[in-house]
């Protein structure tokens, strides 16, 4: 469709199949002979689009996520590798302050799994797990009854998930600024984001999570 329209994207994982709504923008990509790309916003993380789900497409096999109480290991999710569609094409991930929730989960996963090279700043640090109590004068009482912890048994909470390299602090801080970044070649980090995807296109396939939304970058020249 034509940029900033609304879309829907089916995607088949055998044998489910998701329906996602989208918002596409694309980049001119043409000036300086960097690579024509586009741009993919998965706007939210549900049940049948949640961080564990979106995990089995990118991993053959290992842990996704470990959940743990004061007792140690109460739950672990994992995939064998059945759901799997890109688990061996290189992969770089781009976190910042904003990605939390599934999308954390998510990143832990590939980074801890060695599936994907991190690049950003380190994740939100959500990794309380609570339940509300309702009390009888009509309010509630949040209780931390759980946590999450990465396949390396790391607890990412108030700490978050650290990339394996830092970026540039020009670069795009939420998804306006981001698809702004693509569309104005006037901006500060015009030239740095499309080197980076200059660098990065013959090696990886880029994902970007931030602000606990999904974020997917195809690289067309590279791919």
């Amino acid at each position: 469709g034509p940029e900033g329209s609304s879309v829907e994207l089916t995607v088949q994982t055998r044998p489910e199949i998701k329906h996602l709504a989208l918002t596409l923008c694309e980049g001119p990509g043409s000036e300086k002979n960097y690579p024509k790309i586009s741009y993919i916003k998965l706007t939210s993380f549900n049940q049948k689009a949640s961080g564990i789900e979106t995990a089995k497409i990118w991993l053959e096999k290992g842990v996704i996520v470990y959940i743990c109480d004061n007792h140690g290991v109460r739950y672990l999710y994992d995939t064998d590798g059945s759901s799997a569609i890109a688990a061996s094409e290189p992969l770089a991930v781009l976190v910042n302050m904003g990605t939390a929730s599934a999308s954390e989960i998510l990143t832990g996963a590939l980074k801890d799994n060695k599936r994907a090279v991190l690049f950003g700043e380190p994740t939100y640090g959500k990794g309380k797990i609570q339940s509300v109590f309702q009390l009888s004068d009509g309010s509630g009482l949040a209780v931390t009854v759980a946590h999450y912890e990465t396949p390396a048994h790391n607890d990412s909470n108030k700490v978050g998930v650290i990339p394996d390299h830092p970026l540039p602090n020009s670069f795009p801080k939420d998804d306006d600024s981001f698809c702004g970044c693509l569309q104005d070649p006037a901006s500060a980090c015009y030239d740095e984001f499309y080197y980076l995807i200059y660098v990065l296109r013959n090696k990886y396939l880029i994902l970007i999570l931030n602000y606990m939304c999904l974020f997917l970058i195809l690289i067309f020249s590279g791919y």
